[in-house]
C-alpha cells in the first residue's frame, strides 16, 4: 500500500496532467481570439503547355517555360518549368481570375512571349516556336520595304526609279566675239 504523501503526490501529478491536456486542447479551439485565422486559399487552374517546333511539330523538349503572376502592370515574381520529352509542362497552381504573362526560351529558337488570362480551371496552350530568322539590317534591300538603303555607297533598289538628271547650265552673255580671219 502507498504512503499517504507518496498518494498525494500521484494525484497531484495527474490532476496537472489533466489541467494541462485542457490548457492545449482549449489553445487548438478555433474560437480561440489569439493566433491566425484560416484563410482558404483561392481556387487554382491547371495550366497545359505545349511547345512544338513550327516546321514540323514536333515536342520540343527541356525548353524553359516561365510563368510571370501579372496584378495590374506588376510583375509579382515568376516560376519556371521545364518541358518533358513530349513538350509539355503543366502547372496547377495559378489562381482563376488571374493575368499570367508567358515566356517560353529554348535554345535555337525564338523567343516567345504573351499574356494569358487564367479564366477557367483547366486550359491548353499550344506554343509553336520558329527558327531565328536573318538579321534585319538598314543597309540591305528587303522585299517589303520601298524605301532605298540609307548607306551611300550601297547600291540603289532594283525598281527605284534613277534620279532626274541636273538641268543645263543657264546661257552666258560673256562669250567673246568670234574673231574674222586676216587675210595678207
Amino acid at each position: 500500500m502507498l504512503s499517504r504523501p507518496v498518494f498525494r503526490l500521484s494525484v497531484l501529478a495527474v490532476g496537472l496532467g489533466l489541467v494541462a491536456c485542457m490548457a492545449a486542447a482549449h489553445a487548438q479551439d478555433s474560437n480561440s481570439p489569439r493566433g491566425r485565422k484560416y484563410k482558404a486559399p483561392p481556387p487554382t487552374a491547371r495550366v497545359e503547355v505545349t511547345i512544338l517546333k513550327d516546321v514540323n511539330g514536333k515536342p520540343i523538349e527541356n525548353a524553359a517555360v516561365v510563368f510571370h503572376p501579372m496584378v495590374g502592370e506588376k510583375d509579382e515574381g515568376n516560376m519556371e518549368l521545364k518541358t518533358n520529352e513530349d513538350g509539355k509542362a503543366i502547372i496547377d497552381v495559378l489562381p482563376l481570375g488571374d493575368t499570367v504573362r508567358l515566356q517560353v526560351i529554348a535554345s535555337g529558337f525564338q523567343t516567345y512571349g504573351e499574356d494569358y488570362k487564367v479564366d477557367k480551371a483547366e486550359m491548353g496552350v499550344e506554343i509553336r516556336l520558329k527558327r531565328p530568322g536573318e538579321q534585319y539590317s538598314i543597309y540591305k534591300i528587303h522585299e517589303n520595304t520601298a524605301s532605298a538603303p540609307k548607306s551611300p555607297d550601297a547600291a540603289p533598289a532594283k525598281d527605284a526609279t534613277p534620279p532626274p538628271p541636273p538641268p543645263p547650265p543657264p546661257p552666258s552673255d560673256t562669250t567673246p566675239p568670234a574673231s574674222k580671219p586676216q587675210s595678207n
